[in-house]
Protein backbone atom coordinates (compact mmCIF):
# COMPACT_ATOMS: atom_id res chain seq x y z
CA UNK A 1 0.00 0.00 0.00
CA UNK A 2 2.94 2.11 0.68
CA UNK A 3 4.32 1.64 -2.61
CA UNK A 4 1.15 2.24 -4.64
CA UNK A 5 1.13 5.25 -2.68
CA UNK A 6 4.62 6.55 -3.48
CA UNK A 7 4.12 5.69 -7.34
CA UNK A 8 0.86 7.09 -7.39
CA UNK A 9 2.41 10.45 -5.90
CA UNK A 10 5.58 10.37 -8.33
CA UNK A 11 2.73 9.92 -11.59
CA UNK A 12 0.74 12.84 -10.28
CA UNK A 13 3.07 15.54 -8.27
CA UNK A 14 3.70 17.66 -11.56
CA UNK A 15 -0.41 18.08 -11.14
CA UNK A 16 -0.03 19.12 -7.85
CA UNK A 17 2.56 21.18 -8.07
CA UNK A 18 0.42 23.01 -11.08
CA UNK A 19 -2.54 23.64 -8.86
CA UNK A 20 -0.14 25.01 -5.84
CA UNK A 21 1.75 27.28 -8.16
CA UNK A 22 -1.30 28.76 -10.10
CA UNK A 23 -3.50 29.02 -6.46
CA UNK A 24 0.29 31.07 -5.29
CA UNK A 25 0.04 33.19 -8.67
CA UNK A 26 -3.50 33.85 -8.08
CA UNK A 27 -2.88 34.79 -4.64
CA UNK A 28 0.18 36.24 -4.56
CA UNK A 29 0.09 38.15 -7.42
CA UNK A 30 -3.26 40.10 -5.99
CA UNK A 31 -1.96 40.81 -2.70
CA UNK A 32 1.99 41.13 -3.05
CA UNK A 33 2.80 44.88 -3.46
CA UNK A 34 4.36 45.96 -7.16
CA UNK A 35 6.48 48.84 -8.48
CA UNK A 36 3.85 52.06 -8.62
CA UNK A 37 4.84 52.96 -12.19
CA UNK A 38 3.19 56.07 -14.33
CA UNK A 39 0.15 54.76 -16.31
CA UNK A 40 1.11 51.19 -15.32
CA UNK A 41 0.12 51.48 -11.81
CA UNK A 42 -1.78 48.09 -10.71
CA UNK A 43 -2.38 47.22 -13.92
CA UNK A 44 1.38 45.58 -13.91
CA UNK A 45 -0.26 42.80 -12.10
CA UNK A 46 -1.52 41.37 -15.13
CA UNK A 47 1.98 40.51 -16.18
CA UNK A 48 1.68 37.18 -13.88
CA UNK A 49 -1.44 36.30 -15.94
CA UNK A 50 -0.99 37.90 -19.62
CA UNK A 51 2.54 36.54 -20.56
CA UNK A 52 2.19 33.35 -18.92
CA UNK A 53 -0.67 32.33 -20.96
CA UNK A 54 1.88 32.86 -24.41
CA UNK A 55 4.53 30.77 -23.27
CA UNK A 56 2.31 28.17 -22.46
CA UNK A 57 0.89 28.74 -25.76
CA UNK A 58 4.10 28.49 -27.21
CA UNK A 59 5.13 25.22 -25.11
CA UNK A 60 1.68 23.51 -26.07
CA UNK A 61 2.36 24.85 -29.87
CA UNK A 62 6.01 23.32 -30.13
CA UNK A 63 4.58 20.10 -28.60
CA UNK A 64 1.97 19.67 -31.21
CA UNK A 65 4.57 20.26 -33.96
CA UNK A 66 6.84 17.73 -32.33
CA UNK A 67 3.81 14.85 -32.52
CA UNK A 68 3.02 16.20 -35.62
CA UNK A 69 6.63 15.34 -37.43
CA UNK A 70 6.18 11.93 -35.26
CA UNK A 71 2.75 11.04 -37.21
CA UNK A 72 4.79 12.08 -40.39
CA UNK A 73 7.23 9.84 -39.48
CA UNK A 74 4.99 6.90 -37.90
CA UNK A 75 1.52 7.05 -39.63
CA UNK A 76 0.45 6.44 -35.91
CA UNK A 77 -3.23 7.71 -35.22
CA UNK A 78 -1.92 8.19 -31.74
CA UNK A 79 0.56 10.85 -32.55
CA UNK A 80 -2.03 12.50 -34.31
CA UNK A 81 -4.75 12.57 -31.44
CA UNK A 82 -1.57 14.04 -29.51
CA UNK A 83 -0.54 16.94 -31.63
CA UNK A 84 -4.58 17.64 -32.62
CA UNK A 85 -5.01 18.24 -29.03
CA UNK A 86 -1.90 19.91 -28.09
CA UNK A 87 -2.74 22.46 -31.00
CA UNK A 88 -6.74 23.11 -29.47
CA UNK A 89 -5.46 23.84 -26.01
CA UNK A 90 -2.66 25.86 -27.49
CA UNK A 91 -5.38 27.70 -29.08
CA UNK A 92 -7.59 28.17 -25.92
CA UNK A 93 -4.42 29.53 -24.02
CA UNK A 94 -3.32 32.25 -27.04
CA UNK A 95 -7.78 33.26 -26.92
CA UNK A 96 -6.94 33.93 -23.25
CA UNK A 97 -3.75 35.85 -23.25
CA UNK A 98 -5.41 37.72 -26.54
CA UNK A 99 -8.37 38.26 -23.78
CA UNK A 100 -5.62 39.47 -20.89
CA UNK A 101 -3.62 41.40 -23.52
CA UNK A 102 -6.48 43.58 -24.34
CA UNK A 103 -7.90 44.10 -20.89
CA UNK A 104 -4.77 45.48 -20.46
CA UNK A 105 -4.34 47.65 -23.16
CA UNK A 106 -7.53 49.30 -22.44
CA UNK A 107 -6.34 50.89 -19.25
CA UNK A 108 -2.64 51.41 -20.11
CA UNK A 109 -2.83 52.09 -23.83
CA UNK A 110 -6.58 53.62 -23.62
CA UNK A 111 -7.99 50.88 -26.12
CA UNK A 112 -8.64 47.57 -26.22
CA UNK A 113 -7.34 47.24 -29.64
CA UNK A 114 -4.26 49.72 -30.95
CA UNK A 115 -2.97 48.14 -34.16
CA UNK A 116 -0.14 47.66 -32.29
CA UNK A 117 2.46 45.25 -34.40
CA UNK A 118 2.27 42.80 -31.70
CA UNK A 119 -1.03 42.48 -31.59
CA UNK A 120 -1.40 42.20 -35.49
CA UNK A 121 0.98 39.62 -35.74
CA UNK A 122 -0.64 37.47 -32.59
CA UNK A 123 -3.71 37.90 -34.78
CA UNK A 124 -2.32 36.58 -37.69
CA UNK A 125 -1.06 33.77 -35.75
CA UNK A 126 -4.36 32.86 -33.78
CA UNK A 127 -6.18 32.73 -37.40
CA UNK A 128 -3.34 30.32 -38.86
CA UNK A 129 -4.61 27.84 -36.27
CA UNK A 130 -7.94 28.91 -36.06
CA UNK A 131 -7.78 27.87 -39.45
CA UNK A 132 -5.98 23.91 -38.56
CA UNK A 133 -9.53 23.81 -36.45
CA UNK A 134 -11.70 24.21 -39.23
CA UNK A 135 -9.38 21.86 -41.61
CA UNK A 136 -9.70 19.20 -39.27
CA UNK A 137 -13.67 19.52 -38.74
CA UNK A 138 -14.42 19.33 -42.45
CA UNK A 139 -12.09 15.88 -43.00
CA UNK A 140 -13.53 12.57 -42.33
CA UNK A 141 -11.03 10.01 -43.51
CA UNK A 142 -8.65 9.37 -40.21
CA UNK A 143 -5.40 8.96 -42.12
CA UNK A 144 -6.25 12.00 -44.50
CA UNK A 145 -7.02 13.79 -41.93
CA UNK A 146 -4.00 13.32 -39.73
CA UNK A 147 -2.01 13.65 -42.48
CA UNK A 148 -3.46 16.90 -43.82
CA UNK A 149 -3.13 18.44 -40.45
CA UNK A 150 0.07 17.07 -39.49
CA UNK A 151 1.64 18.95 -42.71
CA UNK A 152 -0.32 22.43 -41.85
CA UNK A 153 0.79 22.16 -38.62
CA UNK A 154 4.22 21.89 -39.29
CA UNK A 155 3.74 24.95 -41.78
CA UNK A 156 1.88 26.49 -39.08
CA UNK A 157 4.56 26.18 -36.24
CA UNK A 158 6.95 27.68 -39.13
CA UNK A 159 5.02 31.12 -38.67
CA UNK A 160 5.50 31.04 -34.91
CA UNK A 161 9.07 32.51 -34.73
CA UNK A 162 8.89 35.02 -37.60
CA UNK A 163 5.21 36.51 -36.30
CA UNK A 164 6.22 36.97 -32.39
CA UNK A 165 9.91 37.51 -32.32
CA UNK A 166 10.89 38.49 -35.20
CA UNK A 167 8.57 41.09 -37.47
CA UNK A 168 7.10 42.91 -34.22
CA UNK A 169 10.83 44.15 -33.17
CA UNK A 170 11.64 44.98 -36.55
CA UNK A 171 9.13 48.34 -36.25
CA UNK A 172 7.88 50.66 -33.16
CA UNK A 173 6.07 49.51 -30.70
CA UNK A 174 3.88 49.76 -27.70
CA UNK A 175 4.70 46.19 -26.11
CA UNK A 176 8.11 46.27 -23.69
CA UNK A 177 10.66 44.53 -25.73
CA UNK A 178 9.70 45.25 -28.89
CA UNK A 179 10.36 48.35 -31.32
CA UNK A 180 13.14 50.10 -29.17
CA UNK A 181 10.44 50.05 -26.00
CA UNK A 182 12.73 48.14 -23.26
CA UNK A 183 11.43 45.06 -21.43
CA UNK A 184 9.88 44.55 -18.22
CA UNK A 185 13.24 42.99 -16.66
CA UNK A 186 15.33 45.82 -17.57
CA UNK A 187 13.19 48.66 -15.64
CA UNK A 188 10.47 47.57 -13.45
CA UNK A 189 10.80 44.00 -13.16
CA UNK A 190 11.97 44.01 -9.10
CA UNK A 191 13.04 41.05 -6.75
CA UNK A 192 8.91 40.97 -5.27
CA UNK A 193 7.73 40.37 -8.55
CA UNK A 194 10.14 37.80 -9.70
CA UNK A 195 9.06 35.85 -6.94
CA UNK A 196 5.80 35.83 -8.32
CA UNK A 197 6.35 35.67 -11.97
CA UNK A 198 8.52 32.54 -12.64
CA UNK A 199 6.01 30.43 -10.48
CA UNK A 200 3.39 31.62 -12.46
CA UNK A 201 5.47 30.85 -16.02
CA UNK A 202 5.79 27.81 -14.54
CA UNK A 203 2.30 27.27 -12.79
CA UNK A 204 0.32 27.38 -16.18
CA UNK A 205 2.23 25.49 -18.29
CA UNK A 206 1.80 22.85 -16.32
CA UNK A 207 -1.96 23.71 -16.29
CA UNK A 208 -1.88 24.10 -19.86
CA UNK A 209 0.30 20.68 -20.39
CA UNK A 210 -2.28 18.94 -17.84
CA UNK A 211 -5.34 20.00 -19.40
CA UNK A 212 -3.82 18.88 -23.17
CA UNK A 213 -3.54 15.75 -21.62
CA UNK A 214 -6.86 15.06 -20.34
CA UNK A 215 -7.54 16.02 -23.91
CA UNK A 216 -5.18 13.39 -25.37
CA UNK A 217 -7.22 10.85 -22.78
CA UNK A 218 -10.13 11.72 -24.23
CA UNK A 219 -9.09 11.00 -27.68
CA UNK A 220 -7.70 8.06 -27.07
CA UNK A 221 -10.91 7.06 -25.72
CA UNK A 222 -13.35 8.55 -28.75
CA UNK A 223 -10.66 6.91 -31.35
CA UNK A 224 -10.75 3.19 -29.55
CA UNK A 225 -14.55 3.44 -29.42
CA UNK A 226 -14.86 4.44 -32.88
CA UNK A 227 -12.46 1.48 -33.68
CA UNK A 228 -14.87 -0.82 -32.11
CA UNK A 229 -18.33 0.43 -33.97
Amino acid sequence: MQKFSILRMRKWWWKIASAVLVVYTIVAGFLMPVPRLDILNETIRNLYFHVPMWFTMLVLFTGAFVYSIKYLRTGDLMSDICASQLTYTGILFSVLGMLTGMEWGQYTWGAAWSNDPKQLCTAILMLIYFAYSILRSGLRDDEKRAKISAVYNVFAFAMVVPLIFVLPRMVDSLHPGNGGNPAFAKYDLDSGMRMVFWPANAGWILLGVWIATLNIRLGFIRYKRESVL
